[in-house]
């Protein structure tokens, strides 16, 4: 990226939908985007996604996390991965949306509360009062419904740059956070947009994207560009050797620090 470009895109953050795809591929495009990003080649991105089934496990869980161990879970179509992320562990799955901030951060603090808030303006749009509890304690970081929870937040940040970054439950199927210990709270409620609001009165998915990419630009003062994962150098068809890079690349490096879910 010349001098020129880095001027011009410097107010903007780049936003990019890739639709459904695998956890250590997004992994895997996370980390390529952070190296990116690192080497000022691309500004700020979000990219927001849906995964198949998993869960992932943050820096604080622990074994407890899956009562019914490993094989109950990956028996019916969950996997379950280990991640570098701060906060414990919780699920991902279709009619969920999942956006992973790779931005510079200077607050690691004030990024989660502006991501809380982000989500709180786009659920706000939706019909549903949400609010933040992070005065509470680092374990009920992420958005919440009364006493439900909506949304859950988990950041690792290295050298400046943060990756991972939130989900927020829209039409997915909640059955299985009832399976672990979601988030490190054993009497959590989860809730979704559909539950919330009933099925005819949620928007669905693309609407709650447009809707958070909006909230989460505004909240950081930025302007939004929407990119097509070909601009970012993307393949999603072609994920050869992702999951792999993936894979050995989970422990953090150096002057790391991984923030809770």
């Amino acid at each position: 990226m010349s001098m020129g470009e880095r001027t011009r895109i410097g107010d903007e953050l780049w936003v990019c939908s890739l639709g459904t795809v695998p956890y250590l591929d997004a992994l895997a495009i996370q980390q390529d985007i952070r190296a990116r990003r690192l080497a000022q080649e691309l500004p700020d991105v979000l990219l927001l996604l849906e995964h198949p089934p998993v869960y992932t496990r943050g820096r604080r869980s622990g074994a407890g996390d899956l009562p019914f161990g490993e094989d109950f879970y990956r028996a019916r179509g969950i996997e379950v991965i280990d991640t570098d992320r701060g906060g414990q562990l919780t699920y991902h799955g279709p009619g969920q949306l999942v956006g992973y901030p790779i931005m510079g951060v200077v607050d690691v603090h004030r990024f989660l509360r502006t991501m809380e808030d982000a989500i709180v303006a786009a659920l706000a749009e939706e019909g549903v009062h949400a609010r933040s509890r992070h005065a509470e304690g680092i374990d009920y970081t992420g958005v919440w419904v009364q006493e439900r929870k909506i949304a859950s937040i988990g950041v690792h940040v290295s050298r400046g740059i943060a990756t991972h970054g939130f989900a927020v439950n829209v039409q997915n199927d909640l059955e299985p956070f009832q399976w672990v210990v979601a988030c490190g709270l054993p009497e959590v409620t989860m809730t979704s947009l559909e539950r919330e609001l009933g099925p005819s009165g949620s928007t669905g998915m693309a609407c709650i994207r447009r809707r958070v990419a909006f909230q989460f630009c505004e909240a950081h003062g930025r302007r939004q560009r929407l990119v097509s994962p070909r601009r970012l150098g993307i393949d999603t068809t072609n994920a050869a050797g992702l999951a792999e890079r993936a894979h050995l690349s989970t422990s953090p490096p150096a002057a790391a620090e991984a923030v809770p879910a």
